[in-house]
């Protein structure tokens, strides 16, 4: 095909906005799937998917669509994720395009996810369609809509097309517009130049590489080579989605699509890596992308000992379809052997602990979630602390920096005083505050240690569910930090370690001490359940022993009988403490970690 009739876009928006429900649309008008392979979210492949409503992975389709003016036109659409957690997905995504589909649902109107989007789509020099979505509803205020779209993010937005993706209104007439509005892609050369845009592994095909051709032809056969790690390869299959996948014989300038070339490890493939000919030396690298970088750790440990090879095997093969998460091993006195895994976020971790345990069949423990820290010791060394058992003793420790993130906040009026109040409750800073059509726009900055756990869901309970959120990491600060340590029985237990802000160490404490008493079942000697700042404690709890009644069988007899027994119980169980290994219970774990900043 012509380059001139292929149209490359992208579908951003804020999460529930409509993406995937429009691409249904779009692929269902072009002829994409019929009435017996139609299903909702076409493009979200995983289960998980599915049930939640929510895109993870960001997906690609190729459609032919027969134009007023006669001509055929190739549209190829990339689906998008809406969460912060994967916006690195978007930022991959919108450098394989020319243009953008921003869709912004008219009953809600700017949130902070489509703010953050449009923003990376103007970044990267994209034509934008402003698209209001679920005009069939009651709720719908599209005018609004459109004085928020240009009052707050800076774009057109009077020609902005309303369209239903649930019944299909206004997406044939939105089509029409992609075409004739969205630019096509350019050929610089003859030389073959194509940008990796992601790859995954697939049980049948291996690793499957999703490639934009910007300059030449990529053909079947041909030898490639990568020029970030020189890696070469002699491409064995082509193709493109329709979704369905098709194969071909070549990828022409312009169109997107997949190569096969037995690559052995995902790996290899560097997303944002450039591909060209193997005897071509002429092509400069692309910039590229920056590496998603995690932001959230934790323990991810089995719950039967024996699983650890199955988890260390899972995880290798996780890897393969998602090169954004990082595991090491990490060994525990609580919970024996297992791995310390870097997230993007906490949506990201739960994702992955659900497909450990859906399609790996694993029982898993999770500790809580902690961030990356700096530590600048006495000889002005830095060490980065992942962990808070890799903590080094508090005379070493010259000062301890911990990330911040810089924030958006989106929150009707009404709501703004409780919003600032959580956030200076969380340490943190306000930067900036618009007010536009009732709503309020709050740039804060705050310690991402503050907000990793329940800050969101905080931010949606005290906001009846209206605020939005997105954050991004920009920098470590020196914080006054220490390390609480849980102790059970006078033995320090690692899972349930902690770094937190001095001034909330003590409360924090209490309710770890107060939580677990409730959670670990009684012995037959009394449990110490302590919580300790640097070896001096600061809050206590007691678990009472069992008491068994040693006198019962006595009748009559003299008082000093009845106190050899006791005192003979109480040695026991003396020596039944020195020995004694307190058995904590799974559910305790998660449970304890949980309670976050509960009131």
């Amino acid at each position: 095909m012509e380059i001139s009739k292929i149209r490359n876009f992208s579908i951003v928006a804020h999460i529930d906005h409509g993406k995937s429900t429009l691409a249904d649309r779009i692929i269902e008008i072009c002829g994409g799937m019929d009435e017996r392979t139609k299903k909702d979210q076409v493009l979200d492949s995983m289960d998980i998917e599915r049930e939640r409503g929510i895109t993870i992975k960001a997906q690609t389709v190729r459609l032919n669509y027969k134009h007023t003016d006669g001509n055929s036109y190739q549209l190829n659409i990339l689906d998008t994720p809406g969460h912060v957690d994967f916006s690195y997905e978007v930022s991959r995504s919108l450098s394989a395009c020319e243009g953008s589909l921003l869709v912004v649902d008219s009953t809600q109107g700017v949130e902070a996810q489509t703010l953050a989007n449009a923003y990376q789509a103007i970044d990267a020099n994209h034509e934008i369609l402003p698209v209001l979505n679920k005009a069939d509803l009651p709720a719908s205020e599209p005018e609004q809509v459109k004085e928020d779209i240009e009052q707050t993010i800076g774009i057109d937005a009077s020609e902005a097309h309303l369209v239903s993706a649930k019944t299909g209104l206004g997406v044939k007439e939105l089509i029409e517009e992609i075409i004739s509005k969205l630019p096509s892609p350019t050929n610089e050369g003859q030389d073959l130049k194509a940008l990796l845009v992601d790859s995954w592994y697939d049980n049948y095909l291996g690793v499957t590489v999703l490639v934009r051709i910007l300059d030449g032809e990529m053909k079947k056969g041909m030898k490639v080579k990568f020029l970030s790690n020189g890696q070469q390869y002699n491409i064995d299959r082509i193709g493109y989605f329709t979704p369905e996948i098709n194969y071909c014989d070549s990828l022409k300038a312009g169109e997107i699509g997949f190569i096969n070339a037995s690559i052995k490890s995902v790996a290899d493939c560097k997303v944002g890596d450039t591909i060209t000919e193997l005897n071509n030396n002429s092509v400069k690298p692309l910039p590229g992308f920056k590496p998603s970088l995690p932001v959230v750790f934790c323990g991810i440990y089995p719950v039967d000992t024996s699983d650890y090879e199955h988890l260390k095997e899972s995880f290798e093969k996780l890897a393969l379809n998602d090169s954004s998460f990082t595991y090491e091993n990490e060994t525990s006195a609580a919970l024996g052997y297992g791995f310390r895994c870097g997230c993007l976020g906490l949506l990201h971790l739960e994702v992955i602990t659900e497909r450990l345990r859906r399609e790996f069949n694993l029982d898993l423990i999770t500790t809580a979630p902690g961030v990356v820290y700096k530590i600048i010791d006495r000889n002005k060394n830095e060490k980065i602390i992942r962990n808070p058992s890799e903590l080094p003793d508090p005379a070493e420790i010259d000062k301890i920096l911990e990330p911040w993130v810089k924030s958006t906040i989106i929150v009707p009026q009404d709501y703004l005083g409780t919003v600032i109040n959580l956030c200076i409750e969380k340490r943190g800073k306000q930067t900036n505050l618009n007010i536009q059509n009732n709503r309020a726009i709050l740039e804060m900055e705050l310690p991402l240690n503050e907000i990793v756990i329940d800050f969101y869901d905080k931010l949606k309970s005290y906001s009846k569910g209206y605020a939005s959120f997105d954050y991004q990491v920009y920098d470590y600060f020196e914080g006054d930090l220490v390390k609480l340590n849980i102790l059970v029985n006078s033995e320090t237990v690692d899972a349930f370690s902690n770094i937190v802000h001095k001034t909330r160490a003590e409360t924090i404490g209490r309710r770890i001490c107060n939580k677990l008493k409730d959670l670990i079942p009684r012995q037959n000697f009394q449990i110490p359940i302590q919580a300790a700042i640097y070896g001096k404690i600061i809050a206590r709890e007691t678990i009472k022993a069992f008491r068994k009644d040693v006198t019962a069988k006595l009748y009559g007899g003299d008082v000093s009988r009845k106190k050899k027994l006791l005192e003979k119980q109480k040695k026991g169980k003396k020596r039944m403490k020195q020995f004694g290994n307190v058995e904590i219970p799974q559910t305790a774990f998660f449970e304890a970690l949980k309670i976050g900043d509960e009131n």
